[in-house]
């Protein structure tokens, strides 16, 4: 990674501190209450820098929105297409990773799963 920054500390501290899987305008809105003259201009540089130096990742949802995760440990995730909200999901022991690898004899260096669907909440109330 580059040379280390306040900027990107603070960003990452915001992302590491939520367990939701926020958008850049939130992710501003929260930097912001630490360091009051930070730009949108930096907070997109350093998610893209902390995104490539494998601190943070992103979640590509239907929504229009770059949303990031703080947490890089593997897992999946749900999208609930009616409240939109984004769900982590522990896949036990990498079971579909594991599964491809054996069955295709391939070498999976990453995954990005995203099941869409409407969440238990949304569910009452359909």
């Amino acid at each position: 990674m580059k040379n280390y920054s306040k900027q990107r500390e603070v960003i990452l501290n915001v992302l590491q501190g939520t367990n939701t899987h926020p958008t850049v305008s939130w992710i501003y809105s929260q930097a912001r209450k630490t360091l009051p003259n930070i730009s949108l201009g930096t907070v997109y540089r350093n998610l893209t820098e902390l995104k490539k130096s494998g601190q943070i990742i992103e979640v590509s949802v239907e929504d229009g929105f770059q949303h990031f995760d703080g947490n890089t440990d593997t897992h999946l995730h749900f999208y609930c297409t009616k409240c939109h909200n984004i769900y982590d999901c522990a896949c036990p022991e990498n079971q579909l990773k594991n599964y491809l690898e054996e069955n295709l004899g391939c070498n999976i260096t990453e995954q990005k799963l995203i099941f869409n669907g409407v969440c238990k909440n949304c569910s009452v109330n359909i």
